[in-house]
C-alpha cells in the first residue's frame, strides 16, 4: 500500500490548527506520514502542536518565506509516495478521504495525481456549506481563463515534484496556479477527478480577502500564461468569477461530519 505524505503549513492560527490536525488523525488509512511546517507562530499555535508531537512524525517550527516556502519545506523532508496538502484553516470532509485517495491511486488506470472537490464554511459556522466548487468542470483548456482543479484537493506522486519542480516562492498569491499549470499542462500528467467532496476550506483565504488580492492573484495568473505562452487577457480572467458567483447557487446535500 502507498504512503501518503501530508502537509500542513501554518503559521499564527491557534483559532483553527487543532480543528485540522484531528481531521488527519481521523483518518481510517494507516499508511500516512504527516508533517507539519510551522512558522514560528507566536499565538499558541506552536503549544497545540506539541500536544499532538506524539503523532505528528516531523515537526519544524521555523521562520520561513511565506507560504510556498513552507509547502516546499514540507515537500523536500517527505519520504512517502503520494503528496497532499492540508492547510490549516482546513479539514478533511470526513475519515474516508485518504482511504479513498489511495484506493484511487492504485485502480487501473493509474492516476499520477488527482483531485475532487471543496466546500468553503464560514469560520463561526464550520459546519455549513456556503460554496462549493467542483472541480469536475476543469479540463486544460481553463487555465487561460484562470480556472484550475481545487488545489487544497491535489494529491500527486512525490516523484513528480522532484521531476519537474516545486512552488515557486517569487509569486505572492498564485504559485499553486502555477504548479498545477505545469504538472497537468505542461507536463501532462495524467490525472483523475474524485468525485466528492475532499476538503472544507474556511472562507477569506489569501487569494479571496478583498480586491486587492483580486487585482494581485490575476495579475500573477496572467504573468504566468504569459511566461507559459499561453494567450489570455484580463478578459478572459474575470469572466471566471460568472463561475465563481454559480457556486453559491449550488445546492449540496453531503454532510459534514463534526
Amino acid at each position: 500500500m502507498l504512503t501518503i505524505s501530508l502537509i500542513t503549513v501554518v503559521y499564527n492560527r491557534a483559532a483553527t490548527i487543532e480543528r485540522a490536525i484531528r481531521s488527519v488523525l481521523q483518518q481510517t488509512y494507516p499508511h500516512i506520514e504527516y508533517i507539519v511546517v510551522d512558522g514560528a507562530s507566536t499565538d499558541g499555535t506552536l503549544e497545540i502542536l506539541q500536544r499532538y508531537r506524539h503523532r505528528i512524525n516531523t515537526l519544524v517550527s521555523e521562520p520561513d518565506e511565506g507560504i510556498y516556502d513552507a509547502l516546499n519545506k514540507g515537500i523536500r523532508l517527505a519520504t512517502g509516495d503520494v503528496v497532499g496538502i492540508l492547510h490549516a484553516d482546513d479539514a478533511f470532509a470526513d475519515e474516508r478521504v485518504l482511504a479513498e485517495v489511495a484506493e484511487r491511486f492504485e485502480q487501473d488506470p493509474a492516476p499520477d495525481c488527482l483531485y475532487g472537490d471543496v466546500g468553503f464554511v464560514q469560520e463561526q459556522q464550520p459546519h455549513r456549506i456556503v460554496r462549493y466548487f467542483s472541480s469536475s468542470i476543469f479540463h486544460r483548456g481553463l487555465f487561460r481563463y484562470g480556472i484550475m482543479p481545487a488545489h487544497p484537493t491535489f494529491f500527486c506522486y512525490r516523484k513528480y515534484f522532484e521531476k519537474h519542480g516545486f512552488y515557486r516562492t517569487d509569486l505572492e498569491i498564485a504559485a499553486d496556479f502555477d504548479l498545477l499549470l505545469r504538472f497537468l499542462k505542461t507536463h501532462q500528467l495524467r490525472s483523475a477527478y474524485l468525485a466528492r467532496m475532499l476538503v472544507i476550506m474556511n472562507m477569506g483565504g489569501k487569494s479571496t480577502r478583498g480586491i486587492n488580492s483580486t487585482i494581485k492573484i490575476n495579475r500573477e495568473i496572467k504573468q504566468v500564461l504569459k511566461e507559459h505562452k499561453i494567450p489570455s487577457s484580463y478578459l478572459h480572467l474575470y469572466a471566471r468569477y460568472f463561475i465563481k458567483v454559480q457556486e453559491f447557487w449550488r445546492k449540496r446535500t453531503s454532510a459534514i461530519r463534526g
